[in-house]
């Protein structure tokens, strides 16, 4: 009776432990720090921001997914505690595509995203995201915090009660991994492709059928045959995600994202009652975060690629003909959008003014890529 009775004791215990690690786990209300947070733990300071930070990317891929986990370590570690955001995976509390829509309603605080996937409510949010045959990564840099790039793209989100900060970027993306070899414009028709942001309209208009689903639902597509062709990410993440596996030719170069850009996003209400210090930490762990995640893409990559051989995958590059059709085609739709939507039209113009200054420098200071 003695040995039942310890041992219906500690299954209690263990059970009361589970639920208490549970709970503890439990989405928190909007601004409020979990009791541990709030006390000094570990030498650190109370927290004054506990904020709830989904997150558009899982944390667990590389590059796109680890940085939000850095930049929220070091804002801790800048702060001593005192500024804690807990991150929260693609569909954990919102959807991965509407993490902008509960920052701005106010269902949590901040987010970690790609604007481009706000595309269908806000026109504009791809040019600074990812813009086809657009800038490199540090051009977009160099726009963004010393040509107005910035400016502009807070005036774009202030009516959607946003406050956005740079706060990621990697070079370009593969232009896709395809279960078939593409040799001409013709392979593109009908083709049944899963493609984000502008590049999606250009490829659709070139004949191919164009959807959009999360990452972690493009190795189904793609295995169970929905889906012939799909772009991402870098080879470094899409390998991560077994694309590999399936469609064994892998294209370049990445034309349809020369960069891609994340960004951090605040309610705007909130941003506003923040202290200029706790401002400061934030666009500080951003900036930070930008450096490391460009450093870290152009890293990985090599290294992934000398592999492809040993797995049965191909490093192709897209035909010169096909290349310049989807630079015309994607003036067209540029040129489109740009009419049809103000916002879109300014920040074109400021990034077409600020590449025309810029051509100067970079046609003449950096040596020929084949040298």
């Amino acid at each position: 009776m003695s040995k039942l009775t310890n041992r219906t004791a500690f299954i209690a215990v263990a059970v009361a432990f589970v639920v208490g690690l549970i709970g503890s786990l439990a989405v928190r209300p909007p601004g409020q720090a979990s009791p541990v947070a709030a006390s000094d733990a570990g030498g650190e300071t109370p927290a004054r921001i506990h904020w709830r930070v989904p997150v558009v990317f899982q944390t667990t891929l590389p590059v796109i997914g680890d940085n939000p986990v850095y930049v929220a370590d070091i804002i801790r570690r800048a702060s001593n505690g005192a500024v804690r955001l807990d991150l929260f995976e693609p569909g954990e509390v919102v959807p991965a595509f509407s993490v902008t829509d509960a920052v701005r309603d106010g269902k949590v605080e901040a987010g970690y995203v790609w604007l481009g996937y706000d595309q269908g409510k806000i026109p504009a949010s791809p040019l600074v995201s990812a813009v086809p045959f657009g800038m490199e990564p540090w051009e977009y840099g160099a726009w963004w915090y010393e040509a107005g790039g910035r400016e502009l793209t807070e005036k774009l989100y202030e009516p959607h009660n946003i406050h956005p900060i740079y706060c990621g970027v990697t070079g370009p993306e593969t232009a896709g991994w395809f279960r078939t070899r593409i040799e001409s414009l013709q392979d593109m028709e009908g083709l049944k492709i899963r493609f984000a942001g502008l590049g999606g309209k250009v490829v659709e208009r070139l004949g191919a059928s164009v959807t959009m689903i999360p990452g972690g639902e493009i190795f189904q597509a793609l295995e169970k045959g929905a889906i012939d062709a799909s772009e991402y990410a870098l080879p470094i993440v899409d390998q991560t995600l077994g694309f590999n596996r399936v469609a064994k030719f892998n294209y370049y170069p990445g034309w349809h994202q020369p960069f891609t850009a994340s960004h951090f996003v605040v309610n705007l209400e909130i941003w506003n009652t923040l202290s200029a210090e706790d401002k400061a930490i934030l666009e500080v762990g951003c900036t930070a975060g930008v450096t490391r995640n460009l450093s870290r893409s152009e890293a990985l990559q090599g290294e992934v690629m000398a592999g492809f051989p040993d797995i049965g995958v191909t490093a192709e590059s897209l035909p010169e003909q096909l290349l310049r059709e989807l630079e015309r085609v994607s003036a067209e739709v540029i040129a489109e959008e740009a009419a049809n939507d103000t916002s879109f039209a300014e920040i074109l113009e400021s990034q077409r003014e600020f590449r025309a200054n810029y051509a100067h420098w970079k046609s003449r200071a950096y040596l020929p890529r084949d040298f």
